[in-house]
């Protein structure tokens, strides 16, 4: 890497930093190694980053402290923050599926009012994204981690499919 581009690259930091986004733990975990002189503990954070104006992004880290692997998961969320379109009754535009490993999420958009009606991981990142009234399914796996992923795979795949709707309204 060159100075440039690591100048750059704090440059981006910084700006994201004064986004002032919320954050939300969505597991802390106790892993241990087991070497020959022992067990290592460590400890593992996944945390949900958001604006709740459709920014959103997912840390995870792992420390030898619970602080740090917080800090670090933090760090980690703000490079994988991505720009979510929000309607204008805190919804989604559309249903979107998404997969991660042996987790599969179903979202759709619910009327205004209605709230949030998801469990586990996905209820984090939905109120930090600032989507209000959604219906979330999960299938599959009830790992926590692997439905986040699935969720922000979804959020991201809705993205390109917004994008590709607006490329070809202009193409036509």
């Amino acid at each position: 890497m060159n100075k440039l581009s690591k100048i750059n690259n704090n440059i981006k930091k910084l700006n994201l930093k004064k986004l002032k986004l919320k954050e939300r733990i969505i597991r802390i975990t106790r892993v241990s190694k087991v070497t020959k002189g022992g067990k290592r503990i460590n400890f593992q954070a996944v945390i949900a980053l958001g604006n709740e104006k459709g920014k959103i992004g997912i840390g995870i880290a792992k420390a030898k402290d619970t602080r740090d692997a917080i800090e670090k998961a933090k760090t980690n969320g703000y490079k994988t923050i991505i720009n979510f379109p929000v309607t204008k009754s805190l919804s989604i535009n559309h249903s979107i599926i998404g997969e991660y490993k042996s987790s599969k999420i179903l979202v759709k958009p619910a009327k205004p009012g209605s709230g949030i009606l998801a469990g586990g991981s996905a209820r984090i990142i939905l109120e930090v994204a600032g989507i209000k009234n959604v219906v979330a399914k999960q299938f599959g796996s009830n790992n926590r981690l692997n439905n986040a992923y699935a969720l922000f795979n979804a959020l991201k795949d809705s993205i390109k499919k917004l994008r590709i709707d607006k490329l070809r309204r202009l193409n036509n």
